[in-house]
């Protein structure tokens, strides 16, 4: 005879529920390993967090004291620039006065070298009887400078007009004086000053007549460096030695 064997327990609704939640236990037991790898990452973050926080800060106070010791050099070097700067204001006013004396020295005009070169020229027939030094004209606005070594002024005797035109001729080629700016100012016929002669006769003859003249010139306005030769030639030794002491120091250019 068969049997029948019935298992009422599967049929139980108690017991699906437990062993659907034991599977359940199961699945989420092995979802924990993601847990872990972002709890580690929560912690390894921070720690990476800090240490870059370190590195900066560590960096930051090497660039402040690298920042600190170029303004200390800045500060130095600023010192050093307003030290430079002074001496080189002082050497362009040392320079500036030093021009002014060359300048003024070499616009020197030796008296004694002048009224040499007048006497070389004089023709035979002309004397000179005074010899006036003008000062420089006043500058007038709206025309040239005028010449600042000024002129002279020449009063004679020749013995006619022709001879003092010669003599002007001859003035005008001196280097000493400005060709353009010598003239006769006037002449006249006057006496000779000589004093009546009386012959055995008992006749008086009285002195001949002369040119009375006045000629004027401004002084030439080269520089004494190019007048070496002139100077040389009336004599002037000692202004010429310095003329040439100064070229070879580059302070007059040749």
């Amino acid at each position: 005879m068969y049997s029948l064997d019935i298992n009422f327990l599967n049929d139980r609704p108690n017991i699906q529920k437990k062993t659907e939640n034991k599977a359940n236990v199961a699945i989420n037991t092995g979802n924990l390993t993601p847990v872990f790898i972002g709890v580690g990452v929560g912690v390894i973050f921070p720690a990476f967090v800090a240490a870059g926080l370190w590195f900066l800060q560590t960096k930051n106070a090497e660039l402040e004291q690298t920042i600190a010791q170029l303004e200390q050099e800045n500060q130095s070097l600023d010192a050093q620039i307003g030290n430079i700067n002074k001496i080189k204001e002082q050497t362009n006013k040392i320079k500036a006065e030093t021009q002014s004396l060359v300048t003024v020295f070499d616009q020197i005009r030796p008296w004694s070298a002048m009224l040499e070169d007048l006497r070389d020229r004089i023709p035979a027939t002309v004397q000179i009887e005074n010899v006036k030094q003008i000062p420089p004209a006043a500058a007038v606005e709206g025309q040239p400078p005028p010449n600042p070594a000024g002129g002279i002024e020449i009063t004679g005797l020749a013995r006619s007009f022709n001879d003092v035109n010669d003599f002007l001729l001859t003035l005008q080629q001196s280097r000493f004086f400005k060709a353009s700016e010598a003239k006769i100012i006037s002449t006249e016929l006057v006496d000779a000053p000589l004093k009546n002669t009386v012959t055995q006769t008992g006749v008086t003859i009285k002195p001949p007549k002369v040119a009375k003249y006045t000629i004027q010139t401004s002084l030439s306005d080269i520089p004494a460096s190019e007048l070496i030769r002139e100077l040389e030639q009336k004599g002037t030794v000692g202004l010429v030695a310095r003329i040439r002491s100064l070229q070879k120091t580059g302070v007059i250019q040749k």
